[in-house]
């Protein structure tokens, strides 16, 4: 077991902050706050923007593993079984951005992050699975957040196929999330967050080319406007925002850090609407309440602490 790994195993379930970390995870819910008005508005095909970011956060990560983390990288590369957990959770991410990124183009800002934002409940509900035992307090968030999830997907029913559509995909994208989380974190009980978010990324981003060759899909010809923006949100999201949450969870715990990014949410909501004028209607608001109001339930119910947060938004 790798350093980060050990260590990631003594974290608190809930810790006190120290002096910088609410600042930092202010800037963390900012970064992941960005990342669905970023998509919303760039001039590329939805795969387009989920392969480049993807792309773009290999080749930021990669170094930095091959340097700090060689030994993870080539514990990856010689354990048959490590290997194969770290190709389904890359597998597992790539079916998470090939829905979650097209439906933030076809429904609400709102709509999208509320929806992919109930992945902690896919979590319990795979735990339970499993044969582990959820608590009361969890299986009355499942409720909430499944009741807010039907009166989010409900609210464009009216409004035309694609917004259907859109949450639908969101949806979806939330459970491939959740197989992403539970993969990461079995994975990450053996190497370190570095050497696991390079190596889900690459695979992501070859299984994304796959299908965008197949599928036909534009990889470039894209406006500049569009490549500055796919750089800010590899920065913002894939990179700023998670790594800044994945540096809290040592000092506030899973817990507290698993709700902050509920706040990923509003956050979006407010970009959204200053930047695109894209107000929700007003039913997504107090359906949007119900599921976050579930998951945080979910979050602070007895039993394991939730996963750590990785890079999926």
């Amino acid at each position: 077991m790798s350093g980060d790994a050990a260590r990631a195993r003594d974290r608190p379930l809930v810790g006190r902050p120290t002096g910088v970390d609410l600042p930092l995870l202010a800037l963390a819910v900012l970064g992941i706050g960005a990342s669905a008005p970023l998509i919303a508005a760039i001039a590329a095909p939805a795969l387009a923007i989920a392969l480049w970011r993807n792309v773009l956060g290999t080749a930021a990560l990669l170094p930095w593993a091959a340097t700090r983390a060689r030994a993870d990288l080539r514990r990856v590369l010689l354990d048959p079984s490590l290997r194969r957990t770290v190709l389904a959770a890359g597998l597992a991410l790539a079916v998470h951005f090939a829905t979650w990124v097209p439906a933030v183009t076809l429904t609400t800002v709102a709509a999208a992050t509320a929806l992919g934002a109930v992945q902690p409940v896919w979590n319990a509900l795979l735990a339970r699975a499993g044969g582990q035992h959820v608590a009361r307090r969890a299986w009355a968030g499942i409720v909430l957040a499944v009741l807010g999830a039907v009166l989010l997907t409900g609210a464009d029913l009216g409004a035309g196929g694609e917004a259907l559509l859109g949450n639908l995909l969101a949806l979806v994208g939330g459970m491939a999330a959740a197989a992403y989380v539970a993969l990461g974190a079995r994975a990450r009980d053996s190497i370190g967050t570095s050497a696991y978010a390079a190596c889900c990324y690459g695979v992501c981003a070859v299984v994304l080319l796959v299908v965008c060759l197949a599928g036909g899909v534009p990889l470039t010809g894209f406006p500049p406007s569009a490549w500055a923006m796919l750089a800010l949100l590899t920065v913002l999201a894939q990179l700023l925002g998670h790594t800044l949450l994945n540096r809290a969870v040592g000092t506030v715990g899973p817990v507290v850090v698993a709700l902050v990014v509920l706040l990923e949410v509003p956050a979006a909501t407010v970009i959204a609407a200053a930047w695109l004028g894209q107000v929700p209607p007003p039913v997504v608001l107090p359906a949007a309440a119900l599921v976050l109001a579930g998951v945080a339930l979910v979050v602070t119910a007895p039993g394991r602490p939730p996963p750590v947060p990785v890079p999926d938004a």
